[in-house]
């Protein structure tokens, strides 16, 4: 076996180990700031394609921002708890390799704190075919902000996965997608002496635990929480919530517009057209 080829299945067996702590994933992992999910989706009523959505923590908020949004995850234990978190929503076990969307049939795909686990190559060639021209993929990330000392300890604790960003290089260097924007945004995150816990079991690498060994590294993470919270009002944790997104190249385009075309483009799709209807999600 190929050393890339044991690389690649040991980051499949971590990306699927959240379905057994999909419930203590819901409950301590933070949201993202509205203003990031504004900037994400780029602007007003958008046919977004979420992959990778998890219990539905970004679907939520995409939805609430009058977005008709589409939902893909391949753990049925995740979706299961994002069904019941926004069961207005459209959702389907899927991989991020293989959409079940047709060409051009949506404004925004997005993916939130799970770009890393995807094959880059197959992945950017899926979403480039489902966008339609003009339409940009959006990434993001939720990474602790570890210049304050006990967060930097905490961060020992947890691991810092959530601090590696550099997959988003696979979108700059990509020929499908043009420049590659970037903004930042804060947020803090309450947690108490329980959900502290779920942060700490939703992680990949404590999921992959032996039992015994994960139950000592919650017991040091539930005696950082006495050393450093404040009981009863709980702890917050500072967030920079890293976005990035970048328009997909259309191959037809074959320079400007003709004067007498409307200079403001075509419409973009709210959810209530025909257009919806290009997505295969029966």
């Amino acid at each position: 076996m190929s050393d890339d080829h044991r690389e690649t299945s040991a980051t499949v067996d971590l990306a699927r180990s959240f379905g057994p702590v999909a419930e203590a994933y819901d409950r301590g992992r933070p949201s993202y700031p509205a203003e990031a999910v504004a900037w994400l989706a780029g602007g007003d009523a958008k046919v977004v394609l979420e992959l990778a959505a998890g219990t539905g923590k970004l679907t939520r908020q995409l939805v609430d921002q009058g977005h008709a949004v589409f939902a893909t995850e391949p753990d049925e234990a995740m979706l299961e708890v994002l069904r019941a978190r926004v069961p207005e929503v459209s959702a389907k076990v899927a991989a991020a390799e293989s959409l079940p969307a047709n060409d051009r049939s949506v404004d925004v795909v997005v993916v939130g704190q799970a770009f890393h686990w995807f094959d880059h190559e197959a992945a950017l060639s899926e979403a480039a075919r489902v966008l339609k021209p003009g339409g940009h993929l959006a990434l993001v990330w939720n990474s602790r902000d570890e210049r304050i000392p006990w967060v930097r300890r905490l961060g020992d604790l947890l691991g810092r996965q959530d601090l590696d960003t550099s997959s988003a290089g696979h979108l700059v260097q990509s020929e499908l997608f043009g420049f590659v924007e970037e903004a930042t945004f804060k947020q803090w995150q309450e947690v108490n002496r329980e959900t502290i816990l779920d942060l700490a079991r939703s992680r990949s690498s404590f999921a992959a635990m032996e039992p015994d060994e994960r139950e000592h590294n919650l017991a040091r993470v539930r005696a950082f929480y006495d050393d450093y919270g404040r009981g009863m009002d709980g702890m917050q944790i500072p967030y920079v919530t890293r976005c990035y997104r970048a328009v997909v190249v259309d191959p037809d385009d074959t320079g400007p517009a003709p004067d007498d075309e409307d200079p403001d483009g075509p419409v973009v799709s709210d959810g209530t057209d025909t257009d919806m209807l290009l997505i295969d999600f029966r």
